[in-house]
């Protein structure tokens, strides 16, 4: 993805003018990121559900549940060596199977939800969670999204030096939570590392934004970039909503 993401690193202001091709680009990379929000909704809904028992034990037992749990990560990061040049069909087998893997794995608040047991995270955390409490959890998270979309549209500020921040800043992250996770165990911790995360996800919409309407200008015209990139962009925006999601909603469920 090197290739998409160059233009306009040292400017401090930037050209915010828009044109017909720019909204159909935008609209086809939200349109492809609410598809996936969809398809993870009824994954999660008919694996959380047990609707089909066999599936559901599957998923959420060792070892599919790792691969549930970590694929995600793992494919993001063997994308960055392994698709130097990405094809459309190749961002695209990228994208669905990362959206196939989260919506798999939040099938575990509809399994609390329907289930009426409290949960617990491995700090010892309790989260009551209920379907009331997913959807406050989806209002906030789409209306923050849409907020920090706009912004990132709209604002003429240079957002594309936060990249380096905000990709370190993940890696960090994601280092920590397991550290804390698997050694630590620290409460006070995991609630720091949800709000740090969930600064680093709106960062990432909002950078992530200018930066689609920036790369359509160095490749509007080439449809086998602009397809390419309505995957990735359609994928970085999904990552953000959900993880913005999934922080807000054990924010609402924490009862401790």
């Amino acid at each position: 993805m090197n290739q998409f993401s160059r233009p306009a690193y040292g400017a401090g202001t930037l050209d915010t003018s828009v044109d017909a091709g720019l909204r159909s680009f935008m609209l086809g990379v939200y349109n492809k990121m609410a598809l996936g929000l969809l398809v993870s909704g009824a994954l999660a809904f008919l694996i959380g559900s047990a609707a089909i028992p066999a599936l559901t034990q599957a998923v959420l037992t060792p070892p599919l549940i790792f691969v549930v749990q970590f694929g995600p990560i793992a494919l993001l990061f063997g994308s960055m060596f392994f698709m130097r040049n990405p094809s459309p069909v190749g961002s695209a087998v990228l994208y669905w199977a990362i959206v196939a893997l989260i919506g798999s794995g939040l099938s575990i608040w509809v399994a609390l939800a329907l289930s009426g047991v409290a949960g617990e995270t491995m700090s010892g955390t309790t989260l009551n969670i209920t379907f009331g409490t997913i959807a406050q959890a989806f209002a906030i998270t789409a209306a923050a999204f849409l907020g920090l979309s706009l912004y990132g549209y709209t604002t003429k500020t240079n957002l594309q030096p936060l990249r380096v921040f905000l990709f370190m800043g993940v890696l960090g992250v994601i280092a920590i939570g397991i550290i804390n996770s698997f050694f630590i165990q620290s409460s006070g911790m995991e609630m720091i590392i949800q709000l740090a995360v969930l600064v680093l996800m709106a960062g990432v919409t909002a950078w992530q934004t200018q930066n689609l309407k920036l790369t359509y200008a160095s490749i509007a015209g080439d449809q086998r970039s602009m397809a390419v990139m309505t995957n990735y962009g359609a994928l970085n925006l999904y990552i953000a909503f959900v993880n913005m999601f999934q922080v807000i909603l054990m924010l609402l469920g924490n009862r401790d």
